[in-house]
């Protein structure tokens, strides 16, 4: 990725907020529970990155009946508690945010879930600071939301740049579909080995940790100072 991008766009479970461990172990327990015995491991196979209505859907097809009554304000609730007590951010998170604003490009957050989840984990892990007030976007506010580009395609309207000048940063595999049928370009962040090959192979350019995005979009300081002079707010060559 050579061209310096006017916006990045990044999902927020599993790229700024270490949320996926915790949602889908209380997941599973919410599902055995309900008569659906499911290990922590077999809901982030199955349930990793899709939308609640997705989730219950899937489950229930799997259980050959409905979940109970109250099902996801229960699990919701339960995942709430288990966030205040330990989520924590994505390592180098905070970093890789504060280099891209500071190099003058764009940041906001297009998330599946909800916006109060996403302002909650945010404030949780001390990122909300990072964004502004009209950075955070749900798929509940589009027709459709991953796999379908219509969040990242939301998203980069509202931040009033074009998805040519766009990079989205993923970890799954349908973020990245989404983002490529946006015509946006696409980094996965793969916090685990395992999860690179399926990253690849959705088409993204894949990255182990979240201090090397800045350089890879283009951010390192010979292109920051080049930036700088073309926007005639560093000094002149000597």
């Amino acid at each position: 990725m050579t061209d310096i991008p006017g916006l990045v766009i990044f999902d927020c479970d599993g790229v700024l907020v270490d949320s996926e461990p915790i949602s889908n172990e209380v997941l599973a327990v919410c599902l055995t529970e309900a008569g659906l015995p499911t290990s922590a491991a077999e809901a982030m196979a199955e349930y990793r990155g899709r939308l609640m209505d997705d989730v219950v859907a899937r489950a229930q097809a799997r259980l050959g009946a409905p979940l109970p009554p109250g099902f996801v304000d229960s699990y919701e609730r339960a995942r709430v508690r288990s966030f205040e007590l330990g989520l924590r951010p994505v390592p180098g998170a905070a970093g890789a945010v504060t280099a891209i604003t500071a190099a003058g490009v764009k940041a906001c957050v297009a998330s599946q879930g909800r916006l109060e989840k996403t302002e909650l984990t945010l404030a949780l892990t001390g990122l909300r600071p990072l964004f502004g007030a009209g950075a955070l976007f749900s798929a509940y506010s589009v027709a459709r939301g991953k796999p379908h580009p219509d969040l990242f395609l939301y998203a980069a309207a509202q931040m009033a740049d074009l998805p040519e000048r766009t990079v989205v940063v993923e970890d799954t595999p349908i973020g990245v579909t989404a983002a490529i049928a946006a015509g946006m370009r696409v980094v996965g962040y793969a916090a685990d080995a395992g999860d690179e090959p399926a990253l690849l192979g959705a088409g993204a350019v894949v990255i182990g940790s979240l201090p090397e995005l800045p350089a890879l979009i283009g951010l390192g300081p010979k292109r920051r100072e080049r930036r700088q002079r073309r926007d005639g707010s560093g000094p002149p060559p000597g």
